[in-house]
């Protein structure tokens, strides 16, 4: 930082990163892939006469430092000026003491690597040979740290780390005809003392199962029920059009709707960036800015926007971070099964395969697969359908939310029920 500032920067922002992470997968009884990494990485946003770069680099050693940071100052004399960006205002930073939020196991190291792979074996085990349908099946092991440590010259200091362990079982079966259905399913966690090591080859194994006779239904209008771990894919572009890039670039049906009714009352949606091994819990974003509990929407109501120093000044806006941390709904009382019971006639969907969101308008149209529900119960697997509508629409017609929250993600999603969504099958 301080090189960059006596060789013509105005303002710096340097971070330097290092990860390391191992995976070994097995397919048959024997080791398909074993890999393990170890990464240091130097990032660098220099502010050189109104004008603006960023650059990265692995060679750390000072004297490659030393000519990589006068060439990319000198580079950036040579881009247009923006009188937009410019480092985040002081007050606005994290300045430390911060309660430890739980996301990193200090004892990370200390795995013995031949028990990652037996892991990996016993996952493949659970279900190898059990079945005369099955095909194939690979199950693997990974883990990762990932730790940073920033400094900008306005007057920022701060370090973050993370952990992460996780089992992962594939498996694929024969179906009907030439059908070759196949499911994954993982177990994740912060500390591999919580890490669950089991069950992922008998969940992949049942839900590859479950899908086979999936075929297309009669098109309609009825209820759909998303499954948690998928809701996700239909939620990511509410969250993207609150994106300041989004809004400054006239990309989201959600401009100027700050305080409007947007959703539905069952909407109720925090930002909560303190929870206790929160998968996105932190203290300060990207920029160096201090985290803020915030409610996202309220009863349907648009509360906040997320907004960054650069488009916070585009737009007029005080920023408050362009990023999300846990994203935490509030859950109605019925789990998953109380949620497909309460259902007459509709789908219940598992997947989702391909598809697109525009952001200015929201019109979406998703290929999904799942299974027909009649009368509460689950009748039959159905695929290459199609759903098309408007997100406007959809987050306006829920029935209700369930209780199911996933733990494993920083979208911690519930599974949910949507009024009305137009299917295109038969």
């Amino acid at each position: 930082m301080n090189h960059a500032l006596e060789n013509g920067a105005q303002e710096v922002s340097v971070s330097i990163a290092n990860s390391q992470s191992s995976s070994v997968e097995v397919r048959e009884e024997k080791i398909d892939k074993l890999e393990q990494a170890i990464q240091n990485n130097l990032s660098i946003r220099l502010f050189v006469d109104k004008k603006y770069s960023s650059h990265s680099t692995s060679r750390l050693n000072k004297e490659d430092l030393s000519r990589f940071i006068e060439e990319a100052i000198e580079g950036t004399k040579y881009l247009s000026e923006d009188e937009f960006r410019t480092l985040p205002d002081p007050e606005l930073y994290y300045k430390g003491n911060g309660q430890d939020l739980g996301s990193l196991d200090k004892n990370f190291g200390n795995v013995d690597p031949e028990e990652k792979i037996q892991l990996a074996f016993a996952a493949e085990k659970e279900i190898l040979g059990s079945n005369e349908r099955i095909i194939s099946v690979s199950s693997s092991y990974y883990d990762g740290l990932n730790s940073r440590v920033m400094v900008n010259s306005n007057g920022f200091e701060g370090d973050t780390a993370n952990s992460y362990f996780g089992l992962h079982t594939n498996v694929s079966v024969k179906g009907d005809g030439d059908a070759r259905p196949e499911f994954g399913w993982s177990e994740t966690a912060i500390k591999y003392n919580d890490l669950t090591k089991t069950g992922t080859g008998t969940t992949a194994l049942k839900r590859a199962l479950d899908k086979i006779g999936a075929e297309k239904i009669e098109s309609g209008t009825m209820p759909m029920i998303v499954e948690n771990r998928m809701v996700g894919r239909i939620f990511s572009p509410l969250i993207n059009a609150l994106n300041g890039s989004a809004i400054q670039q006239k990309n989201s049906f959600l401009i100027d709707k700050l305080g409007e009714k947007v959703a539905s009352e069952k909407l109720t949606l925090t930002d909560d960036p303190f929870i206790i091994g929160g998968r996105g819990s932190r203290l300060f974003d990207g920029e160096g800015i201090a985290t803020k509990k915030r409610t996202v929407f309220e009863k349907g109501v648009l509360k906040t926007y997320y907004i960054d120093t650069y488009y916070g000044k585009k737009l007029e806006m005080e920023p408050n971070s362009g990023s999300t941390t846990n994203l935490v709904f509030e859950t109605g009382n019925k789990d998953l099964d109380a949620l497909i019971a309460s259902v007459k006639r509709g789908i219940f969907v598992t997947g989702f395969n391909g598809g697109n969101s525009n952001g200015s308008t929201g019109d979406f149209s998703y290929g999904i697969e799942g299974f027909l529900v009649e009368n509460g119960e689950i009748v039959k697997p159905v695929t290459e359908m199609n759903i098309t509508g408007n997100m406007k629409t959809l987050w306006a017609n829920i029935g209700e939310i369930g209780n199911d929250v996933r733990d494993d993600s920083s979208w911690r999603t519930p599974s949910i029920l949507f009024n009305d969504v137009d299917f295109s099958g038969l």
